[in-house]
């Protein structure tokens, strides 16, 4: 099946280029799991100041530093945890952007337990 794409997923001919990845993947896609929402968050975060491929192509890094953003491990982080991020090379070691992903996992963490989940899902087209 040929997929439609926009002039700029067009001008991208690898299709192995995290860009392409992303475009025929991930956007507008969307997201059902708390876990993967918040990964796309703590990616937002850390993307403001650059670009988006920049982010792209450390997402395994980002996965494997924020255990793949599991929600509750994140929330728990210590200090310890908090300068094992700010010397891992393979993320973006802003230590405000490192605190937020902490901070909004906690914040996740009491959302889930009043609400159950971060995900908004409309219950009347299910």
């Amino acid at each position: 099946m040929s997929h439609p794409y926009c002039e700029y997923a067009k001008q991208i001919e690898d299709k192995n280029d995290v860009d392409k990845i992303y475009h025929d993947v991930h956007y507008g896609v969307p997201i059902q799991d708390d876990n993967e929402l918040f990964c796309r968050l703590v990616m937002e975060i850390n993307q403001a100041g650059l670009s988006w491929h920049t982010i792209l192509v450390k997402e395994k890094n980002f996965r494997k530093a924020y255990h793949n953003f599991e929600i509750k491990k994140v929330a728990k982080y210590s200090e310890k945890d908090f300068a094992r991020l700010m010397n891992d090379a393979g993320i973006i070691r802003n230590r405000l952007k490192i605190n937020a992903a902490i901070y909004n996992a906690q914040q996740l963490v009491l959302i889930q337990k009043e609400y159950g989940s971060f995900v908004f899902i409309d219950k009347a087209k299910k």
